[in-house]
């Protein structure tokens, strides 16, 4: 297996786990991606204050870690565009239709037991094996 740091997946994942409980706990809201996107341009106040903070904090959260550590792997992307946007717009019509997204549901939901966010990750992960296993055994990618 190329690449693989436990240690950082842990550390990362347990930051996302300590987020997403501080949201809860705090804000009584849930850490989910597409929602909080999602709802801001109709947020007023505080609401929209917070969605802003957490979304500011995902984009300046790595680019601190590499001022901090400097020693950032670089990401290749090696799709086409056209393969880019095409992804991008069916991620959005499945969080449109799963009411929302893996972050929503795998992170929060199924921590708070919620049916819904398991069959929706089940669906997610699901999804995710079908296409990866067509792409690289069936496509040949």
């Amino acid at each position: 297996m190329e690449n693989f740091t436990p240690v950082s997946a842990l550390i990362g994942g347990l930051l996302i786990g300590c987020a997403a409980v501080l949201l809860w706990f705090m804000n009584g809201r849930i850490a989910g991606i597409s929602g909080i996107l999602g709802n801001l341009p109709g947020a007023r106040g505080s609401d929209f204050s917070w969605r802003l903070a957490f979304l500011a904090g995902l984009i300046a959260a790595p680019l601190l870690y590499s001022l901090a550590i400097g020693d950032v792997a670089p990401v290749g992307v090696t799709a086409s565009p056209v393969l880019l946007v095409a992804g991008g717009l069916l991620v959005g019509f499945g969080t449109r239709l799963g009411s929302g997204c893996t972050s929503g549901h795998g992170v929060c939901g199924v921590a708070r037991l919620s049916k819904r966010s398991l069959a929706a990750t089940v669906a997610f992960m699901a999804g995710g094996i079908v296409v990866v296993f067509l792409l690289r055994h069936v496509v040949g990618g």
